[in-house]
Parts: C-alpha cells; sequence; structure tokens
C-alpha cells in the first residue's frame, strides 16, 4: 500500500488506501505521513508516552472539517482533535491510530460585538491572540489557563485557570458553539441570547466533551470590561494552613478576588531558580484584585487584614503592570519550573478540587504523602475555587517511580472525592483519569456511555478517552 507508514508500539500502523487517497486529494500537502508531524501529534505535555496517529491532517474551515470526518466514517478510521498540545491527560494520544485533526490553523476572528460583550472566533485562536486581538476595544477574555492554549482546545476540557474564582470557567464563558459531529454533520448549538430554555443544552454537552462527541470548530465567548483598576499581592506564611485559612476567610467575606494562587515551599523554590526571583521560599500566596480604584484599595485592605490575621510573614502589593506581569509569567511558569528541578523527568500533574471548606484538610493530609515520597513534589493550585495541583517530578520509565505517583495520585483522588470533590477540576479526564469516573460519577457513567454511542455509534471520535470499559472497576486499587 503506498500510504503505509511504520510499526508504531506493537501496532502496525496504516490507513485504508482509499481514505489516504482521498484525504491527499483533498488537502495535498496538508495531509501528511511525516514520523515527525505524527509524534509531534501524538503527545501532550505530561508524562504520558507518545501514542502517534497514522496520518496528519491540517484544516482551516468548518467544511473542510466536516468533509475529513466524512471520509474517516465511511471507514472507521479514528479521528483526534489537536489544538496546542498544551493538554496534560492524554487527549491527543491517538490511542487507536487514525487521524490526528489539528485545527490550530482555524484563527479567523469571525465576529467582535463589543455592544454585546462577545465575540465569535475559530477554534484554533489562543487566549492570547484573542486578548491581543480586543485590546483597543477595552474587553478581555479572561479564562487563563496559562499555556498558549487554543480557544477549542479550552472548551473541549473544559478548562479554567487563575483567573476562575471571579469569572468562572469556560462552561460559563461559551455562549454557543459550532461543532462537527461523527458523522461529519456540523451543529450550531444556540444563538447569541444570554439564556435559552429551549431544549437540550448542547453546548454544554459538548464543553467538556474532549473531541468525543463533536469536533468543535467555533465558539461564542462572553468578553468582560477590562478593569479600571488592577492590583497584585505576595504574602508568604509560615504554613499551608495559614495559607489556606486566609483563602478560606477571602471566600467566606466575599471579597470578589480575581486570583489567588497558592505556591508551596517546593514550589517558590523550583520558581526563584527557573525565573531568576528571591521570594522567600516559604509557601506564598499570589493575588490579584479588579474593580475600581476605591473597590481595589478595600479588597485589598480586607484581604491583608485577614493574611495578618493569620500569620502573614508579609504582605507586599503591586500596582506596576511590569510588576504584576512578572508576578503571573512566574506563577504560568511554574509546571516548567518543577520539570527543571529534574531536567530529564516528566511532571506528573494532579487536579483535584474540592469544596473550599474541604481544602485545608484535603491539603493537610496530602501533605503527609508527600513528605514521605521519594521524588521531588510541588504542591500549587488555584485555591479559590478548591483547586490545586501537585507536580510528581517522576522518570516515567522507571516502574517503581510510575507506581508510587500511581499510588499516591489515587489516594489523592479518592481522598477528594469522599469530601464532595473530584478527580479533575480543570485538566479534563483523557486517559489519565478515566479509571476514577465509575468511582466519582456511579451509574452516571452508564449515561455517558448511552450519550457517545447515540453520537458517534462507531466510536470514532477520540476513542479511548474519559469513558472506561463497562468492565472497570469503580474502586480502583492503591
Amino acid at each position: 500500500m503506498g500510504f503505509h507508514a511504520s510499526s508504531d508500539g506493537g501496532r502496525s500502523v496504516g490507513l485504508p488506501q482509499a481514505v489516504a487517497e482521498s484525504l491527499a486529494a483533498f488537502l495535498g500537502p496538508r495531509f501528511t505521513l511525516s514520523l515527525a508531524d505524527r509524534e509531534h501529534h501524538g503527545r501532550g505535555e505530561s508524562y504520558h508516552a507518545v501514542q502517534a496517529p497514522d496520518a496528519v491532517c491540517y484544516a482551516e474551515t468548518t467544511e473542510e472539517v466536516s468533509r475529513i470526518v466524512r471520509i474517516c466514517a465511511d471507514h472507521g478510521v479514528a479521528v483526534v482533535p489537536f489544538g496546542a498540545g498544551t493538554s496534560l491527560e492524554g487527549h491527543v494520544c491517538a490511542l487507536r491510530g487514525g487521524v490526528s485533526l489539528d485545527l490550530s490553523r482555524m484563527t479567523r476572528i469571525i465576529a467582535v460585538r463589543p455592544e454585546d460583550l462577545d465575540v465569535t472566533i475559530e477554534a484554533g485562536v489562543t487566549r492570547q491572540q484573542l486578548n491581543n486581538h480586543l485590546r483597543d476595544t477595552g474587553l478581555f477574555f479572561p479564562v487563563d489557563p496559562g499555556g498558549e492554549s487554543t480557544l477549542g482546545g479550552m472548551a473541549a476540557t473544559r478548562a479554567s485557570g487563575t483567573n476562575a474564582v471571579r469569572y468562572g470557567t469556560m462552561r460559563e464563558n461559551v455562549g454557543s458553539l459550532t461543532a462537527v459531529m461523527a458523522d461529519g454533520s456540523v451543529v450550531i448549538t444556540g444563538g447569541r441570547a444570554r439564556k435559552s430554555s429551549a431544549g437540550y443544552d448542547l453546548t454544554r454537552l459538548l464543553v467538556g466533551s474532549e473531541g468525543t462527541l463533536g469536533i468543535i470548530t467555533e465558539l461564542t465567548l462572553r468578553l468582560y470590561g477590562i478593569p479600571e483598576k488592577v492590583s497584585a499581592a505576595i504574602c508568604p506564611f509560615n504554613t499551608v494552613d495559614e495559607a489556606i485559612a486566609t483563602v478560606v476567610g477571602i471566600i467566606q467575606c466575599g471579597i470578589p478576588i480575581a486570583r489567588v494562587e497558592l505556591l508551596d515551599s517546593r514550589t517558590i523554590e523550583a520558581t526563584n531558580r527557573y525565573s531568576g526571583l528571591s521570594y522567600k521560599e516559604t509557601p506564598t500566596l499570589f493575588m490579584e484584585f479588579h474593580g475600581s480604584p476605591a473597590g481595589v484599595a478595600e479588597q485589598v485592605a480586607l484581604t491583608r487584614e485577614l493574611a495578618e490575621q493569620n500569620g502573614a510573614l508579609d504582605f507586599e502589593s503591586a500596582d506596576d503592570p511590569d510588576k504584576r506581569a512578572a508576578l503571573w509569567k512566574a506563577r504560568h511558569n511554574v509546571h516548567y519550573a518543577v520539570q527543571a528541578m529534574r531536567p530529564q523527568a516528566k511532571v506528573w500533574s494532579t487536579d483535584v478540587c474540592v469544596p473550599i471548606s474541604s481544602l485545608g484538610p484535603c491539603i493537610a493530609e496530602t501533605q503527609k504523602d508527600i513528605a514521605s515520597a521519594s521524588f521531588f513534589i510541588s504542591t500549587v493550585g488555584h485555591v479559590g475555587d478548591g483547586n490545586f495541583h501537585l507536580g510528581l517530578v517522576i522518570d516515567p520509565n522507571n516502574p517503581d517511580e510510575l507506581a508510587e505517583a500511581e499510588a499516591l495520585n489515587t489516594r489523592l483522588v479518592k481522598r477528594a472525592i469522599a469530601l464532595g470533590g473530584t478527580c479533575t477540576g480543570e485538566h479534563g479526564v483523557g486517559t489519565g483519569k478515566m479509571k476514577f469516573m465509575e468511582l466519582e460519577h456511579g451509574r452516571g457513567v452508564e449515561v455517558m456511555r448511552a450519550i457517545k454511542k447515540a453520537l458517534d455509534p462507531k466510536g470514532i471520535l477520540n476513542p479511548g478517552k474519559i469513558i472506561p470499559e463497562p468492565q472497570s472497576s469503580a474502586s480502583p486499587e492503591n
């Protein structure tokens, strides 16, 4: 066969001849069997092993996505959507070969409507690109996961980030979307009205579906006015408990803080080394306040008072844009800073989220696991909404370290779910969290399977993600 590729992980790799010929004729050089392209599209930012697709297709319009999917559907070929490759749970691994459908060239900003505070874009636009485009309108899009992620990918994983405590996640900020379904048909999930009671909420069904129910190609997003005043603050503590008590106080007092991030002493150490900074290497809160000058001054004063009551070692506020940018750049570089502590290793990032009142107990128990671990572990989180991450810096080729990390992560997830939380606050399920779905959702997983079967009867859309096989145990072993 002229379009046969190489062997990959013990699996014979190669598209059916008819599919390869059709895609090559349709896309020309935007269809490739290049090993380098395939391997690039078979991995994200995590410890998961590369699992390359059989081919890569670069689409530039919704109509092209539709035609590619129709070609693949006719022959039962898997289609794995790909944005920027920044996912952390194996979302883009081609578990069953097939085609990686790259949407990163779909970068049109279709319409900005300042009067309605919304914008329609293609799925390959990144958050940074959108906010650069909006700069002269006085508006911005607030969901900020930190990386150069595409907004289509952010919607597909129901991403959030540092601003979620005030502005919400992608779930709250996607008004409607356009998606290509498993048969190649195109669906628009709603209009631009701020509310509707007309039928099932298809937008929310597809947001967070990780490309398993449909491929998101366009989005209508909510926008917000750029705050009149923005102030940041850095606040170190002697202990994690003191920092968490401050966060709980901020939320319970109703202070409308925009961002509140916790970095433990190990994370601060890694950040100082990586970013050339000199923060005190103790548990530290990074915070940001948005509003009018008077409103921000009040928020800062109240937060300072709460922090001092909980033993803050210092409280340094910064209004200067350059200082604020440096602070948040350091926070967003945490993943790379932690990985740099062991350059040949990979970061296994956990992602639990619990009710805010359970955050302290959950982190306290987790610190015991960290203290006895054989490898470097950081703790960092969007603690204003109960979401925190461990960065387990492991050698993925070391079976003992993998087993230790697996056991630690399982204990953490069980702990979070027992407290009314979730195994993933923002990274999504992918392959990494599938085994916890039945533990968290019980019979709800059967409903998910029924939806998947109804919308994707051939199982071609990002197969092997989110939903475990029926025989999967509801109680993963330690």
